[in-house]
């Protein structure tokens, strides 16, 4: 399902215009993405999931065109970690 296909569907589901679903999805990952930024920003739904930002360190890795090592920096990643009914509707087990 892409981002056109979501709003859609949101649309749909509660009875609003696709302007109005796209303007509340874009609400969202926007606050998502400044909370993210804060320092120690995380956002958790309960039963869905949890974004976080871990720390990935600096390690060497291989230039794949020349097989020369090279050095990759360490950065921030957003992370995200399925909430219980989440895990438990992907993974087909009823609770």
């Amino acid at each position: 399902m892409n981002k056109s296909e979501l709003i859609e569907v949101m649309a749909k589901d509660a009875a609003i215009t696709k302007v109005a679903a796209k303007a509340a999805l874009e609400s969202f990952m926007s606050n998502v993405m400044s909370t993210l930024q804060k320092k120690e920003g995380k956002v958790s739904l309960v039963g869905f999931g949890t974004f976080s930002v871990a720390e990935r360190a600096a390690r060497q890795g291989i230039n794949p065109a020349t097989k020369k090592p090279i050095k990759i920096a360490a950065k921030k990643v957003a992370k995200f970690k399925a909430g219980a009914d989440l895990a438990t509707a992907v993974s087909g087990k009823k609770k």
